[in-house]
């Protein structure tokens, strides 16, 4: 069995939108592995929507055109989860939610705690920002 169907059917039978390239290293080298998701992507299997993560697609009941399976939200927000890093509504989202302002926010920023993340992450043109808590208990002491 080639590679390509090795890859389609452990696509196929995965819970959720997001394929790691962690999850499926074992299939082979990192050479083969490279080759195979270029092509699943040409073909509109999947979608790169940051280094190591793809998305599965779907087609678009509007245009036609194959896009991701979800949302930027639901898709990092997964993408986050399954590589361990605990996440949390951004600054903005928590005052809006809470009814401190009507302001709603523009961009979807998540809080990473005391951990800072460079990874980009973006879906149909749209970037996942990030903040952390570093200097936020100096300013409040």
């Amino acid at each position: 069995m080639k590679l390509e169907e090795r890859l389609l059917r452990s696509i196929a039978r995965r819970k959720g939108n997001v394929v790691l390239r962690s999850d499926i290293a074992s299939l082979g080298s990192s050479s083969q592995l490279s080759a195979a998701l270029k092509l699943l992507q040409q073909r509109g299997v999947l979608v790169r929507i940051g280094t190591g993560i793809y998305a599965k697609t779907r087609v678009s009941s509007v245009t036609g055109a194959t896009i991701p399976a979800g949302t930027l939200e639901s898709l990092s927000l997964e993408a986050l989860n399954r590589m361990g890093v605990k996440v949390s509504v951004g600054s903005a989202a928590a005052e809006y939610n809470a009814g401190r302002t009507t302001q709603m926010p523009g961009k979807l920023v998540v809080n990473t705690g005391k951990r800072r993340i460079q990874r980009n992450i973006v879906v149909g043109g749209r970037r996942l920002a990030y903040e952390n808590n570093y200097g936020r208990a100096a300013a409040s002491a």
